[in-house]
């Protein structure tokens, strides 16, 4: 689905259906570097059970056009700008990495766009290492090797994974390898500057989910927990053998949270 968001092109993934302002709508946020195909399971099952699903692409990533955001606050502004443009008065904000942290500024800040919000594999403060960060900027395929491997459990590392034909960590970096140069340092740089986290934790009116992932190395699962402690009445729930892309290595897993989660709101 393309809408014009800024007067320049956005793309939103409806997950095989056309979209329907008038269902209970779901916005999928993608992390950094990365676009709206980390939903592949997840925004197809939503699209076909009583929600209209929009898998975005944020600026600069993926389909959508423009220059990547300087900021977590811009990219929350945009999410309700695009909701805006496909006449959606009300979602749910799920949101993984990056996305997670945009989905709680937007959460927070536009509390009457909200109808819930997940966080999915979040951690606040989300710092990056210097290393990692020059990396970012002057040697992308390096950082994405690093960022690759960091980015998944043991199990991950190896070919044929969680289903035949599937190589999680060879199609996540490959995903990685289409974004636009720039798009991964300036992401990195964004969740690295963002410090009103537990600010707009405690400004959250709506349900909350934490979905982290106990082996996740880039953003480890006690940080998360920090974050969840200070949202309101927040859920917290835990995966078993999943790195940070938990929607690659645990699909059903994912899922099956969400599902509870959003059976409220629809």
């Amino acid at each position: 689905m393309e809408l014009t968001v800024g007067g320049r092109r956005a793309y939103a993934y409806t997950g095989g259906k056309a979209f329907d302002p008038a269902l209970p709508a779901v916005a999928l946020i993608h992390g950094g570097d990365q676009d709206h195909s980390v939903w592949g399971l997840q925004s197809r099952y939503l699209a076909h059970h009583g929600f209209g699903v929009l898998a975005v692409d944020l600026p600069g990533h993926g389909r959508s056009e423009g220059s990547p955001l300087a900021s977590i606050g811009e990219m929350a502004d945009w999410v309700v700008a695009l909701l805006d443009a496909a006449g959606v008065r009300e979602a749910a904000l799920v949101g993984h990495s990056m996305g997670s942290l945009v989905a709680l500024d937007c959460a927070a800040r536009f509390p009457q766009r909200a109808a819930a919000v997940a966080l999915l594999g979040t951690a606040f403060p989300m710092r990056v290492s210097a290393e990692l960060l020059d990396a970012a900027r002057s040697d992308e395929p390096a950082a994405r090797r690093m960022i690759n491997v960091w980015s998944h459990g043991a199990y991950a590392q190896y070919p044929g994974n969680p289903g035949p034909g599937f190589w999680v960590i060879g199609a996540n970096l490959r995903l990685m390898q289409r974004a636009k140069p720039g798009v991964l340092y300036a992401d990195f740089a964004a969740c690295d500057r963002y410090a009103e986290g537990l600010e707009r934790a405690a400004q959250i009116k709506c349900p909350a989910l934490v979905l982290l992932a106990k082996a996740d190395r880039m953003t480890p699962a006690r940080s998360g927990q920090a974050l969840a402690n200070a949202i309101p009445g927040a859920k917290l729930v835990y995966l078993e053998g999943s790195g940070h892309n938990l929607m690659g290595e645990k699909p059903d897993e994912v899922l099956d949270r969400l599902r509870e989660f959003l059976a409220p709101v629809r």
